[in-house]
């Protein structure tokens, strides 16, 4: 089985609204349907299976999409640096995302906003660490 089929496979049977879905044919179809799994699934823990086979998978698909690495970089002030392409591509310390004040993506499949594509490319970690730190605080955060 594919590392994709495994990742949407495992997604799915975590839920229980969605009725049988047939895994598509083609690589792009399949993304797809991972990336919409991921949009919408809730900010909780997943095994150390799943999440060892969506660091593989994702760390191919960002190296095929070309990394930059700020290194490599000319800053325009001392630390500062003007960038302009795939957030999800750049090799940094660390993104500022400012888009909502829950810190667990847009929960829209396959929205094309930053917030959605930084937690697609990011994996279902990040939108799991947001939640233990939004729950921890108690409070949302402040956006802007």
């Amino acid at each position: 089985m594919s590392k994709v089929n495994y990742l949407i496979n495992y997604l799915l049977s975590e839920r229980d609204d969605l009725g049988r879905m047939e895994i598509p044919a083609t690589e792009q179809d399949k993304f797809r349907l991972y990336r919409s799994l991921v949009n919408i699934r809730p900010a909780v823990k997943a095994d150390e299976d799943f999440l060892l086979a969506e660091d593989e998978y994702l760390t191919a698909l960002t190296e095929s999409k070309g990394i930059t690495d700020t290194s490599d970089l000319t800053p325009v002030e001392d630390g500062i640096y003007l960038w302009k392409g795939d957030i999800t591509t750049l090799k940094c310390g660390a993104i500022v995302n400012a888009a909502n004040s829950g810190m667990t993506g847009c929960w829209q499949p396959c929205h094309s906003c930053i917030d959605n594509c930084i937690h697609t490319f990011a994996g279902v970690r990040l939108r799991y660490k947001c939640g233990q730190i939004m729950q921890a605080q108690g409070h949302e955060e402040p956006t802007g």
